[in-house]
């Protein structure tokens, strides 16, 4: 239910910041992947960043968010956030269509840069592997954007 919910949020609040082509988008990889009988991967990135790097990490991470989501059709969600109590604490929703997309994702140039730009900014790094309680629901849930 919890999952449902922050799926049901990050659909929302990208359908709003975004055009319809981004809700068309997240449901065509959806809908691609479950045809191909393939597995979403969802992660929830538990980032923690330097004080000092703040600002610049934030930056960092806004681009290669915005990016993944516009340049990669496996690519379904990069939703940063940054926690309400320790600003430096930041998560972000990812969900990827499939492994090979996530695959694809790590190799891009956007994503190098990201990564090779904000190693020395990040103090501690997590990133679980989530498996939604009902991921037939998430369909549903991206369907409702169109």
């Amino acid at each position: 239910m919890y999952m449902r919910k922050i799926l049901f949020f990050v659909c929302a609040m990208l359908t709003w910041l975004h055009t319809d082509v981004t809700a068309k988008t997240l449901v065509f990889s959806i809908t691609a992947a479950a045809q191909e009988n393939q597995t979403m991967i969802v992660r929830l990135a538990e980032i923690e960043v330097y004080p000092q790097y703040l600002k610049e990490y934030l930056e960092f991470a806004n681009e290669v968010d915005r990016l993944s989501v516009e340049r990669e059709p496996g690519v379904v969600c990069l939703f940063p956030m940054q926690s309400a109590e320790d600003s430096t604490k930041i998560r972000i929703l990812e969900i990827y269509a499939s492994e090979e997309a996530y695959q694809k994702h790590l190799k891009t140039d956007h994503f190098q840069k990201y990564k090779q730009g904000t190693l020395h900014m990040v103090k501690d790094l997590k990133l679980p592997t989530m498996k939604p309680l009902d991921p037939e629901t998430m369909k549903v849930i991206f369907r409702k954007q169109r």
